[in-house]
């Protein structure tokens, strides 16, 4: 199991709108074949394991991170599959719950003579597998929000010079981190002072580009941003408050940029409407990356559930500007609080990740 664990976790970021599953098959002697998810959601990895294995898939077990699936969608399902191959035994790591599964999948295999374990390193498939289970369970993507500052919590000069308070290991462990996500998430103030490309360049997370979105109330992303001038060959979507100027519109959409209407208040749009918009677009796990106004917006919300955050061993002083912009707290008890889970050096820098308390 730990073994299809692996596998599953380098397709993260790469599957949505389906989960990114790991099947090992292992005979009595030797493993006989091994399959992942495959870019875009298909093939499944059960399909791709068993392909592999052939005839040494009858009598031998099957390890899936997944419950396999047990409904007719584009592919027939894994549950069938594994049937059809004859194993004998079917080891899963978590329940699916997709309510075209939920059990189903282990019921079908043991409607048919098959053993089925459940439960196997659930806790480490289940992690790799939060941005699916978001998007099924609460309809929205698991949210990441990055964060790279000084030991102070300031992310640039009051200037608003920012390039660069982290060092390049900590940039390539971000880039990474974009890898590791269907899409990266930024304000349009970012845009307008950075003008970044947002995409993961490192070798190995090009399987399925990183979709770039962009929270745009008034659609002010420049015609002549990277983003929109690359917005043809990487997936590049701006959201966007109903209302907004159609020529704007037609000029981002002739550039190749998907502009999406969401709901909006007095506040501007809302982080959990948007983040509804994405789940039903097949996203199911969102890195943001700031800046200051937009990680407000989602702690406010009560969005973020994962926080990544760089400090670099510098210190810029009250005149700098904040990570994270006012929220409006008067006490103690109404501050977002976090548990810390990992914490490395990553080259002169500090990463430490943290999870919501629930």
């Amino acid at each position: 199991m730990r073994a299809a664990i692996a596998l599953s976790r380098r397709a993260l970021g790469t599957t949505w709108p389906n989960p990114p599953v790991g099947c090992v098959i292992a005979s009595a002697t030797a493993i006989v074949g091994q399959g992942v998810t495959a870019a875009g959601g298909r093939p499944h990895a059960e399909t791709q394991a068993l392909a592999m294995a052939g005839v040494a898939a009858r009598g031998a077990t099957a390890f899936v991170t997944l419950e396999p699936c047990s409904h007719h969608g584009q592919t027939p399902p894994c549950a069938d599959a594994l049937v059809e191959a004859g194993v004998a035994r079917v080891v899963v790591a978590a329940g699916d719950p997709d309510p075209r599964v939920n059990g189903a999948g282990i019921g079908r295999l043991r409607a048919a003579g098959i053993e089925v374990i459940e439960g196997v390193e659930s806790e480490a498939a289940t992690d790799i597998l939060a941005g699916f289970f978001s998007r099924v369970v609460r309809g929205r993507p698991l949210v990441t929000l990055k964060l790279a500052s000084t030991l102070d919590g300031r992310i640039a000069t009051s200037t608003g010079e920012s390039q660069w308070i982290t060092g390049t290991p900590a940039r390539k462990a971000a880039h990474a981190m974009r890898g590791r996500h269907d899409a990266v998430l930024v304000g349009v103030g970012t845009v307008l002072a950075d003008d970044p490309d947002l995409t993961c360049r490192i070798p190995g997370y090009t399987a399925r580009p990183t979709v770039r979105l962009v929270l745009d109330s008034h659609l002010r992303t420049p015609l002549m941003s990277r983003l929109v001038a690359t917005a043809a060959d990487i997936p590049t979507w701006i959201l966007h408050r109903d209302g907004a100027d159609p020529a704007r519109i037609e000029a981002l959409s002739g550039a190749g940029v998907r502009c999406i209407e969401i709901a909006h208040d007095a506040a501007g749009i809302d982080p959990m409407a948007a983040l509804t918009v994405l789940a039903d677009a097949g996203l199911t796990a969102v890195l943001a990356e700031g800046g200051a106004r937009l990680a407000a917006s989602l702690l406010r919300a009560g969005a973020v559930d994962r926080l990544a955050w760089f400090a670099a061993p510098s210190i810029l002083g009250g005149d700098g500007l904040p990570a994270v912009q006012a929220m409006g707290i008067d006490a103690l008890a109404e501050q977002h609080r976090f548990s810390r889970v990992a914490q490395r050096p990553v080259g002169d820098d500090l990463l430490t990740e943290f999870r919501k308390i629930a």
